[in-house]
């Protein structure tokens, strides 16, 4: 019963987390729209990997990183520095001259390395995922053997995959209008790494204070 109450509230947890429009979901979106539904996935699926190794590290640092605010900074200062040299580089690629875009089916494992490098850079999963482990130990119910472990980072993988399939399936509805959305995806990414340096920041000044 504990370990299914674990896996559901952990599944929800990384379900969620990832509803909001990111770095991860916007990169299967704008490779659905660019290469295809297939590719897409594969994307998802290399973030959901990489989200698993994620979770563990939280899981198994949550106690030591929420008693010790200086690696906590640490993890959050990298994280904003990753975002600005990100949106610096999606400006860049927007002002290049457009290229035309040809939609495949196709699968290309070079879309599943992506999804594990695009969520490998992105770090703000493992504070969130230590926020979720340390909340479900409050009671000291959860005692986090092995099994336990276990349970909670495939949950988190899981719950992630079951949000950016329906990304997938949510956008490739307006696949015929993939011209006019793809000429600004790249401005829209930048501004979107942006607000994450800003957020990132302000989660860095709330720490100290």
């Amino acid at each position: 019963m504990e370990i299914t109450k674990l896996f559901l509230i952990t599944f929800i947890a990384a379900f969620v987390g990832v509803i909001p429009p990111g770095l991860i979901n916007m990169t299967v979106v704008k490779t659905c729209l660019e290469r295809g539904k297939n590719n897409g996935i594969l994307v998802a699926i290399g973030a959901s990997v990489t989200v698993l190794f994620q979770a563990l590290i939280a899981i198994l640092l949550a106690k030591y990183i929420f008693n010790n605010p200086f690696v906590r900074v640490m993890l959050l200062r990298t994280g904003a520095v990753i975002f600005f040299c990100l949106a610096i580089y999606f400006f860049v690629k927007a002002k290049q001259r457009s290229t035309k875009i040809k939609l495949s089916n196709t699968k290309d494992a070079r879309s599943f390395f992506k999804g594990l490098m695009i969520s490998a850079i992105n770090v703000l999963p493992i504070p969130y995922f230590c926020a979720v482990g340390a909340g479900l130990n409050v009671s000291g119910t959860v005692n986090y053997n092995i099994i336990n472990i276990a349970v909670f980072t495939l949950a988190a993988a899981f719950g992630t995959f079951a949000t950016l399939y329906l990304y997938v399936l949510c956008f490739m509805k307006i696949e015929q209008k993939t011209a006019s959305i793809t000429k600004y995806s790249n401005y829209f990414m930048g501004i979107l790494m942006l607000v994450l340096v800003l957020i990132t920041v302000a989660r860095i000044i709330y720490t100290w204070t």
